[in-house]
């Protein structure tokens, strides 16, 4: 019987798994946001809609905004993975700056939705340092808030690319 190895790269931390039936195993139908957050306890990204359509579970592949609930783990054999919890200084904890400026302008309500908001937000910022309100709206299309609190969002990636501080 033929095994597979899968090796991510999940906020600097390599993690190796392997593929199979066996227990412990990671079956190949196992969805990259199971894996972060059942296996590696990376509970920042969010399971929703677990149909791709609300971006609570995105996570930034290789630099893209990918929704990690339509993502099988298997496809992301030495991918680099970033989420919600990778943004921080690890050595400092501080915050990085877009997620201050979440936090300056509150945008956010209840808070479910954010991390997947902050992740689609930071692949636009780190493509597009300099995005338009257009464009940061378009990069956001896929993360849906409830709360409505996406005014507060836009303002808070547009100061973030206009280099304002509060």
């Amino acid at each position: 019987m033929d095994t597979k190895d899968v090796t991510i790269n999940a906020n600097d931390f390599e993690y190796s798994f392997s593929v199979g039936t066996k227990f412990g195993q990671l079956s190949a139908s196992e969805t990259l946001a199971e894996t972060l957050r059942n296996r590696l306890g990376l509970t920042g990204s969010k399971e929703a809609c677990n149909e791709g359509a609300c971006g609570c579970c995105t996570v930034i592949i290789n630099g893209n905004a990918v929704t990690s609930c339509m993502t099988l783990t298997v496809d992301c054999d030495e991918k680099n993975i970033t989420t919600i919890e990778g943004l921080a200084n690890p050595e400092t904890g501080e915050l990085d700056p877009l997620q201050q400026a979440f936090l300056d302008r509150y945008a956010f309500q209840c808070g479910y939705c954010t991390p997947g908001i902050i992740m689609a937000s930071k692949a636009l910022l780190d493509k597009n340092p300099t995005p338009t309100d257009t464009e940061i709206k378009e990069a956001l299309s896929g993360n849906f808030c409830r709360c409505i609190s996406q005014y507060h969002v836009i303002e808070a990636v547009s100061d973030i690319a206009k280099g304002v501080q509060k």
